[in-house]
C-alpha cells in the first residue's frame, strides 16, 4: 500500500548518498520498508521523490524508522508513559517495542510471515475472528488475505494504533475489519456469547499483562466462541530457569479448565472449544 510520504531507514539513506557520490541521476530503492520499490533522484543538499524535495536527515540511527511530518524526518516513536517505537528488520516488515521490549519475533522469521503461519492454524476463510491484542495488525492482515468474513480487533495502546497508521505492512481500512482502541479484558465482557468462529490471542508477556493470562479471561474467551471454534494463543517460550515458571503449561491448564481442548503448538497453544 503506497503512503503519501516516504519512510527512511539508515541503509536507504546511505544508498541515496552513495548514489549521489557516484554521480547517478536516479536510484531504485524502497521508501515503504521493502513493500515496493520506487525511483529517487539524489542531489547535493536534498533528494527528489514524487515531485517533492526531501533533505538528508542528520544523525540517522540504525534501529529507527523515520517518517516525514511535512517539515522534517522524525522517528516513528511516541512517548506517553511508555516509549512505543517501530523497529526496522532485515525482513522488511517491522516489529515494535514498548520500553525496549520487542513485541514480535524477528530473529529467525519475518514477523509478517510468522503471523501468516499462526493465522493458518485457525483456518479463517469465511469465519468471524476475534483478534484480542491487535498490535501492528499482522494477524488481521492475514485474516483479510485468507478471506475471513469479519475481524474484530482490540488494541489497548493508542500509540500502537498510531504506528499502524504509518506502517505500510499494517492492514489498510477494510469493511470486514473493525479496530477498537481499548482493553479487551474489559470489552470482552460485553460481547454476546457464541459470537466468533475463531480467535487469535497474542498478549504482551505475562509480567506486563497478567490479566490476559487469567482464568477469568479464558472463561470469557470460551464463552464468546462458538462450539467447534479454534483459538491460537501465543505464549512464546520463556526460559524456565530464569522465569521459574512454565507459562505454556500454565496456559494449557487454564484453557483446559475453561473447557477448551488445548495442546502446545510451536510457540503457543492451539485450543478447540468442543
Amino acid at each position: 500500500m503506497n503512503r503519501p510520504h516516504p519512510l527512511l531507514t539508515l541503509p536507504v539513506l546511505q544508498a541515496i548518498r552513495t548514489a549521489h557520490a557516484a554521480g547517478n541521476a536516479s536510484l531504485l530503492c524502497s521508501l515503504d520498508l521493502q513493500r515496493s520499490t520506487t525511483s529517487v533522484s539524489p542531489a547535493e543538499t536534498h533528494w527528489l521523490w514524487a515531485g517533492q524535495r526531501y533533505p538528508y536527515p542528520d544523525n540517522c540511527k540504525e534501529r529507527t524508522i523515520y517518517h516525514w511530518d511535512g517539515e522534517a524526518f522524525q522517528p516513528l516513536a511516541r512517548y506517553s508513559g511508555s516509549l512505543i517505537k517501530l523497529i526496522p528488520t532485515t525482513w522488511g516488515p517491522p516489529t515494535f517495542e514498548i520500553d525496549g521490549i520487542k513485541m514480535l519475533p524477528t530473529a529467525h522469521v519475518s514477523p509478517y510471515a510468522d503471523a501468516e503461519a499462526k493465522v493458518a492454524l485457525i483456518k479463517p476463510r469465511g469465519k468471524s475472528v476475534l483478534d484480542t491484542c491487535g498490535g501492528l495488525g499482522y494477524f488481521a492482515a492475514w485474516c483479510l488475505q485468507k478471506a475471513a468474513a469479519r475481524i474484530v480487533s482490540f488494541e489497548k495502546n493508542a500509540d500502537v494504533i498510531w504506528l499502524r497508521g504509518l506502517n505500510p505492512w499494517s492492514p489498510p481500512p477494510d469493511e470486514r475489519l473493525s479496530v477498537t482502541q481499548g482493553d479487551v479484558a474489559q470489552h470482552i465482557e460485553q460481547i454476546p456469547a457464541a459470537s466468533f468462529d475463531a480467535a487469535l490471542h497474542d498478549p504482551p508477556r505475562f509480567g506486563i499483562a497478567g490479566e490476559l493470562y487469567s482464568q477469568s479471561f479464558y472463561d470469557q474467551l470460551f464463552r464468546v466462541l462458538k462450539s467447534g471454534a479454534c483459538l491460537f494463543h501465543y505464549t512464546g517460550s520463556p526460559n524456565k530457569l530464569t522465569s521459574r515458571r512454565d507459562v505454556p503449561a500454565e496456559v494449557r491448564n487454564r484453557l483446559s479448565h475453561a473447557g477448551f481442548r488445548p495442546r502446545i503448538s510451536g510457540d503457543g497453544i492451539l485450543a478447540i472449544k468442543p
